[in-house]
């Protein structure tokens, strides 16, 4: 059985709206598995990013609980969550809203400094093997404006992992990139995911979606079904996205 690495219990999320409330996430429960590439999808508006944020702690929930790693920490203080996103989680998001004025190298080095446990020295030595992993090495000392998205994505994915998270929350990763740095970014995180990594995706992309090894579908603010995949095989790509299709059409 797989250990629970997350989870999610009568989850919910109101806006104010009109003298009323928006009710985003609706007592939402889930978990999420160590060793799994988990991938939320569902229709614009159902909630995906705020989910996100909620279970992330970049945003309070109005109600319920998350638990990560069996610790309550929907609630805790901002200066404990500060401490619990730098060390355990990473993020990366559709623009990769890197520091303009800082190299590629820079701004993951500004993030692993965070990480108190780890020399200097250590924080750039992860931080250059990172880059010769992801096949941006030679563009490691340029300014974000001088490399191209997927150049700067994939920076920003190293910045997310510098400190060895946890969990990697990932919100429409691929969204702003072509097709060429849509496959390179995917590859990678899929990479990572083989490796260990814990990844959580939002995305409404069938072919970042193929990557997951369990999908999660989301509407009106609950989660309503999923589906358990084997972990990627490239040759299988075609048959894992007729699958995804069939799955989300017998849903809509």
């Amino acid at each position: 059985m797989k250990k629970v690495i997350m989870k999610a219990e009568n989850l919910c999320k109101s806006f104010a709206n009109n003298g009323g409330q928006n009710h985003v996430l609706d007592m939402v429960g889930l978990e999420i598995y160590e060793g799994d590439f988990t991938v939320i999808m569902g229709s614009s508006g159902a909630g995906k990013s705020t989910l996100l944020y909620a279970l992330s702690g970049m945003d309070k929930p109005t109600g319920g609980e998350v638990y990560y790693k069996e610790k309550g920490i929907a609630h805790l203080k901002e200066k404990e969550m500060a401490a619990l996103r730098a060390g355990e989680f990473g993020f990366v998001f559709q623009q990769s809203h890197l520091v303009s004025n800082l190299t590629l190298l820079e701004n993951v080095l500004a993030a692993g400094f965070l990480n108190k446990q780890k020399s200097g020295k250590e924080v750039r030595e992860r931080a250059e093997k990172l880059f010769t992993r992801m096949h941006v090495e030679d563009a490691m000392h340029r300014l974000p404006s001088q490399v191209s998205g997927g150049e700067a994505q994939r920076a920003a994915i190293a910045r997310a992992i510098i400190n060895e998270p946890g969990l990697l929350f990932a919100d429409e990763p691929t969204g702003a990139l072509n097709k060429r740095n849509t496959q390179a970014v995917l590859n990678l995180l899929t990479e990572l995911n083989a490796d260990g990594q814990n990844i959580l995706m939002v995305t409404h992309d069938v072919r970042a979606a193929v990557r997951a090894t369990r999908l999660l579908y989301l509407e009106d603010g609950k989660v309503i079904d999923e589906m358990a995949m084997q972990p990627w095989r490239s040759e299988d790509a075609r048959e894992r996205e007729r699958q995804v299709d069939a799955w989300l059409a017998s849903i809509e």
